[in-house]
């Protein structure tokens, strides 16, 4: 007899790993990217009253992550409007545990009011400083130090300096079995001089390329490429990276 929960996973997982042969639906992806990128398609949407600035796939992929490791701290460099904050949050909230911290350069005022006055700030807290200053990464560490399942998550500065640090940081708090999840490694493959806006990050200097060297010194971590065949759509592609060892 057949176990029909079993059965429908596996056609789900052969699906997926077909996607990374699927010529046409990964074209029709990266049309999708790269349109609604330049349209700033991932600031239309809230989560709980707040702008989170993602994308729906990365957001259900993160609530996957999230309910499957069911982490004791999750981190996060990058707080903006706070939405993401607050997601992750109420996650932890409908499991039962666990904190968020979120980290800034600038918190700003408004922000930090709508997320103190939220509901789902029970669970929060937040730092204000550069995230890779020795100052903040040693508080972070102090908190990391007092959980066992870690999540991070890496949204701020997007420069490869600038993300390559945070992973050579923060990398090492993340628990096996656990990610270190890195935003916006998109900017690697959209079109030359793509941003209207000037940016200090770019193609050949950006999150991705951040990844790719820091996982030529570190085989503690490895892309899951399941996660990206199965987005397609996605600011994060190369970026879910599950600790191994």
């Amino acid at each position: 007899m057949t176990d029909p929960i079993h059965e429908f996973n596996a056609e789900k997982e052969n699906r997926i790993n077909n996607y990374a042969n699927n010529e046409s639906l990964k074209a029709a992806a990266r049309e999708f990217n790269n349109a609604s990128n330049s349209s700033q398609y991932s600031y239309n949407f809230t989560w709980m009253g707040r702008p989170i600035i993602q994308y729906p796939q990365d957001i259900i992929a993160m609530q996957e992550i999230i309910w499957d490791i069911k982490p004791d701290l999750i981190i996060e460099t990058g707080i903006a409007h706070g939405g993401s904050l607050i997601y992750y949050a109420s996650i932890l909230e409908l499991i039962g545990k666990g904190q968020v911290l979120g980290i800034d350069i600038d918190i700003r005022k408004h922000n930090k009011e709508e997320i103190e006055k939220h509901p789902m700030f029970k669970r929060i807290s937040m730092i204000e400083g550069s995230s890779i200053a020795d100052s903040t990464y040693q508080e972070v560490k102090k908190i990391a130090e007092k959980n066992k399942t870690i999540l991070v998550v890496l949204d701020s500065n997007h420069t490869h300096e600038h993300v390559l640090r945070e992973l050579q940081l923060y990398a090492p708090l993340v628990s096996v079995g656990s990610y270190a999840v890195v935003f916006d490694t998109i900017v690697e493959d959209l079109p030359e001089g793509y941003f209207n806006q000037q940016r200090p990050w770019g193609i050949g200097d950006n999150p991705k390329t951040a990844v790719w060297e820091f996982l030529k010194s570190n085989d503690d971590f490895e892309i899951n490429k399941s996660i990206d065949n199965k987005l397609l759509i996605s600011v994060a592609p190369d970026g879910y990276l599950k600790r191994i060892k």
